[in-house]
């Protein structure tokens, strides 16, 4: 059975891991999703913006991801867009900007670096202990919040 590969992230300079750390902080989202109701929660890294050049720099920079449109409801409202990156990428991005963070996000970002790979098998089944720490990280990880 074939594995799937995964792209690799590029490796950050360290203006480029600063800038993008700034921009997570400010424009981005660390968090963990979920596809549907019931399935298991994966990491996520977004940020959100209008000025897509942005999210195109950030994608040509970092090497994954991807750049989606955000639904605009009011024409009163610019149009928007969102970059986003999952799981192991996300998690490889974090390691390069985390000394860069300077909100409640870089809690998150230690939370994850730390316990995201234990508690997430590649094969996807989890023991009974693995699922009841897991939960554990979850709870601790949506406990951090900004000004708390």
């Amino acid at each position: 059975m074939a594995r799937i590969k995964y792209k690799k992230v590029n490796k950050l300079s360290r203006e480029d891991s600063a800038y993008l750390g700034g921009l997570i902080d400010g424009e981005g989202t660390i968090t963990l999703t979920r596809r549907h109701k019931g399935f298991n929660r994966y990491l996520g890294l977004t940020i959100s913006s209008t000025e897509r050049v942005l999210l195109e720099w950030t994608l040509r920079t970092v090497g994954v991801g991807t750049i989606t449109s955000k639904r605009t409801y009011s024409d009163k409202h610019s149009p928007s867009y969102t970059y986003q990156v999952f799981s192991q990428q996300a998690l490889d991005i974090l390691e390069q900007v985390f000394k860069y963070l300077r909100t409640y996000k870089r809690k998150r970002a230690r939370l994850a670096m730390d316990n995201y790979d234990k508690l997430t098998p590649r094969n996807g089944k989890y023991s009974r202990e693995i699922l009841v720490r897991r939960e554990l990280f979850i709870k601790s990880f949506f406990e951090i919040k900004a000004n708390k």
